[in-house]
């Protein structure tokens, strides 16, 4: 895994808010407010943080359902900001999106045979078409009896099986998982998670896998990226960022996390972060972060921390002046 395919730099979106008759412009959500990250062939980067982060958000403007206010979205070395709709029709080959709602997602007037024929049709790929489907059927674990059945017939997790096999019918590169689990049930979800992890092995996919449950995302992912308020926290090692995370918030997010060891469960030390997440349409000045933070400052307040490594830890950047790291390393 060296090369980049796909890079994200300095991302943008922020939704004006318009009132009165003439709908004037009287502010911005800052959905998403400078983001930049780099994905390398075959791996898989999770990106976590609360409801209203803008995960799903970015997760748009990677396949192009959203355009950026500001920033760039490059996949293998070509600007997607500079393409023609069919040139983004095209490239959706390449990049397909599994979504977090296994029902809303398909659609109930067709047959799960069509669902998933659906993207070959699009791209004339036809020949053979239901060998094709029946073999996709068979790779997600999907019995081929319900190639004639609807949606409403199946479970949450067949019902995402349908939408993986849509998903990867086309061969693609990337895959961009929309919290594919977090509708499912807890045995469900290891089933699921188990399916793209096997088929990341056989057809050496790339995925961004999004959700806001750390426990999930550890199981899965390479690397962890952590989004906060529209920006980046933290991004990390997966291993790495479990066992020493040098951001108030990711101690935080992952001090919630039950163990399921007894003895260790027994000595968690949860940490409650006061208040609630500020609204995106009025962020906090200074660090998005410091209105929560237990360890903040006046600086914090009046000064925007960078993205930036901490010292002797090349590939672990933090967005925090007082990061944990001399606490975190003395524990270790």
């Amino acid at each position: 895994m060296t090369e980049n395919i796909l890079e994200l730099e300095n991302l943008k979106l922020h939704f004006p808010i318009k009132k009165g008759v003439l709908q004037k412009t009287v502010g911005h959500v800052k959905a998403v407010d400078g983001v930049s990250l780099k994905l390398k062939k075959g791996e898989t980067l999770g990106i976590v943080g609360e409801s209203g982060c803008g995960k799903s958000t970015l997760a748009r403007m990677v396949m192009q359902l959203l355009q950026p206010t500001e920033g760039q979205v490059i996949f293998e070395n070509q600007n997607l900001n500079n393409f023609s709709k069919h040139q983004i029709w095209n490239m959706r080959q390449d990049m397909q999106m599994i979504f977090q709602d296994p029902y809303a997602s398909l659609n109930p007037r067709m047959k799960v045979g069509e669902i998933i024929a659906a993207p070959l049709k699009a791209y004339k790929k036809t020949k053979g078409l239901k060998k094709q489907v029946l073999e996709l059927m068979d790779i997600v674990g999907l019995k081929r009896e319900y190639y004639d059945r609807n949606p409403h017939e199946f479970s949450g997790g067949q019902r995402q099986r349908i939408g993986i096999a849509r998903a990867i019918a086309l061969k693609p590169k990337v895959i961009v998982c929309d919290e594919p689990v977090s509708a499912l049930d807890v045995s469900i979800q290891a089933q699921v998670i188990n399916l793209l992890d096997e088929l990341q092995k056989k057809y050496g996919l790339t995925y961004i896998f999004i959700a806001h449950d750390l426990s999930v995302v550890k199981h899965i992912s390479d690397r962890v990226a952590v989004m906060y308020l529209g920006k980046l926290m933290e991004i990390s090692d997966s291993n790495e960022l479990y066992e020493k995370p040098f951001h108030p918030y990711t101690d935080a997010l992952l001090s919630a996390i039950p163990s399921p060891n007894p003895e260790r469960e027994k000595q968690r030390k949860r940490i409650i972060l006061k208040g609630s997440i500020p609204s995106p349409s009025n962020p906090p000045t200074g660090c998005v972060f410091h209105t929560r933070c237990p360890i903040a400052t006046e600086y914090c307040k009046n000064h925007i921390p960078p993205l930036q490594n901490v010292e002797g830890n090349e590939h672990h950047p933090v967005a925090c002046f007082y990061p944990l790291v001399d606490e975190k390393l003395k524990n270790n």
